[in-house]
């Protein structure tokens, strides 16, 4: 089994794009230019000074830039996200408002005519 190479600006791109953080933030953070932040990306090494403030600014330790595994990840994620949308069990039922609104009215109705007979009972 061959071993892959480590390509830490790669591996800062993904994570940065999985964060939805722009080149231009990371530029500003770091003091440098979009254009640096996009030659930063294209290196295999990165310098352990500007690697330990891009994973501070991304709020990830250094050894996940250095490790991290897309493939891992996107196993990760296929094998543990599930469209809630599918699951989603409103506790509001209308059919049960219906039915308590049925019996209310029956009800009234029933006093109703009980009502109408004491009346008619008088006469």
């Amino acid at each position: 089994m061959t071993e892959k190479t480590i390509h830490e600006g790669r591996n800062v791109k993904r994570i940065r794009e999985i964060l939805g953080i722009k080149q231009d933030a990371l530029a500003l953070e770091l003091g440098l230019s979009q254009q640096a932040v996009s030659a930063l990306e294209q290196k295999e090494k990165i310098d352990d000074k500007i690697l330990a403030d891009v994973a501070k600014f991304l709020k990830v330790p250094v050894d996940a830039i250095k490790g991290f595994n897309e493939e891992a990840v996107f196993n990760i994620v296929g094998n543990t996200y599930h469209d809630q949308a599918a699951s989603v069990h409103y506790s509001f039922n209308p059919i049960d408002k219906i039915i308590v609104l049925y019996d209310q009215l029956l009800k009234e109705k029933d006093e109703k005519i009980a009502l109408l007979e004491q009346i008619l009972s008088k006469k």
